[in-house]
């Protein structure tokens, strides 16, 4: 009798049988399902956006651009490689190369000898490409999400960001492109800094842009990610539209995504072309970002993250938005690791620059 109630509760326990046991476990089971089933819709709804043909109209407007790597301003590409970069950018709707002129130190300032050969980069620039700008990459890791880093909240650091932007057009280059990562959703002195550097531009009638984090898939998913995991990733559309109007381009980081199929993806940029469309305004030149580099990890594959689907994605995003919006372009992501199938694909999907 004692082993075989011995038995009979070794079973009980073992089998959630108890009724104050089995409740968590529906739950568990529940939230499981729920989440299983998220995903699966997210899936459906992404596969669909990517579904149908670009419309028509949906062709560069001769705003694009291209970020490039340090070696053109210090001393490592020279004329071969210049010659090879206009070969790629001449007929095509690039008009802005973004060139790394950086990184700023992490109390904002910027040293000169970090862009020694950029009075030969602008002058062979301006004779191979006419009418195609070169703006000074200026960027930094922000102290959002670890010890150290950048802190834009202090408000001498922004001063001396704006020391250095002011440095980089003394120097001769065409515009200041910004890259601060992480940034956070709702960051009020990041809003404070674009006021001032503007303020800037303005004045010395140059380009102001900024390269911007991807925009909330769902409502408010990067206050939840950033409950999770510390790091939001996204920005809420609102507070995207409030960059948006404090500059004059705003290039979407669409790629890092995690998708896992390439449909998936190209369904991902278009619905991100679409929110970002709603929240720029007119007055602002929107690009969205093409994934021309080849890496893999867990944030990125690279057999789903290809530049024919970011380019079919963002003229689904535009056809189905505003196709008839001016202010729009693509940027590839970047030049040293873009092979000439990626060049093609931004090529023949986009199309070649407006003549006339």
């Amino acid at each position: 009798m004692v082993s075989a109630l011995r038995q009979a509760r070794g079973t009980l326990v073992r089998g959630w049988s108890h009724p104050r046991l089995r409740w968590p476990k529906r739950i568990v089971t529940g939230l499981v399902g729920c989440l299983l089933l998220a995903v699966l819709a997210a899936g459906i709804s992404l596969r669909l956006l990517y579904a149908g043909d670009p419309g028509p109209g949906t062709q560069t407007r001769g705003r694009d651009a291209v970020w490039l790597g340090h070696a053109w301003v210090d001393g490592r590409n020279g004329e071969a490689e210049l010659r090879e970069l206009a070969r790629r950018v001449r007929g095509t709707g690039i008009r802005d190369l973004y060139v790394h002129a950086g990184p700023l130190q992490h109390d904002g300032t910027l040293p000169d000898g970090r862009y020694p050969k950029a009075g030969w980069l602008l002058k062979a620039v301006h004779r191979e490409l006419p009418g195609v700008g070169v703006q000074a990459w200026l960027g930094d890791v922000l102290d959002t999400e670890g010890p150290t880093g950048l802190s834009l909240a202090d408000g001498a650091n922004r001063t001396r960001i704006v020391a250095s932007a002011r440095q980089v057009l003394d120097a001769g280059f065409d515009g200041v492109h910004f890259d601060l990562e992480p940034l956070h959703s709702e960051d009020r002195a990041y809003l404070a800094l674009l006021d001032a550097l503007h303020t800037l531009t303005r004045a010395r009638h140059a380009p102001l842009s900024v390269a911007a984090h991807q925009i909330d898939p769902l409502p408010a998913l990067h206050s939840v990610a950033g409950f999770l995991t510390g790091h939001p990733k996204w920005w809420s559309q609102s507070y995207f539209g409030q960059v948006a109007r404090r500059v004059d381009q705003i290039a979407v980081m669409s790629y890092d995504t995690s998708m896992p199929l390439e449909r998936l993806y190209g369904g991902y940029v278009a619905q991100q072309t679409a929110l970002a469309l709603e929240a720029t305004p007119p007055t602002t030149d929107l690009l969205m970002g093409l994934p021309g580099y080849h890496t893999n990890n867990f944030g990125r594959h690279a057999w789903a993250e290809t530049v024919p689907a970011a380019v079919r994605g963002a003229r689904l995003g535009l056809g189905r938005e505003d196709h008839r919006r001016e202010r729009f372009g693509l940027a590839l992501y970047v030049d040293f690791a873009a092979t000439d199938e990626d060049w093609a694909a931004y090529r023949e999907g986009w199309g070649s620059r407006k003549t006339g």
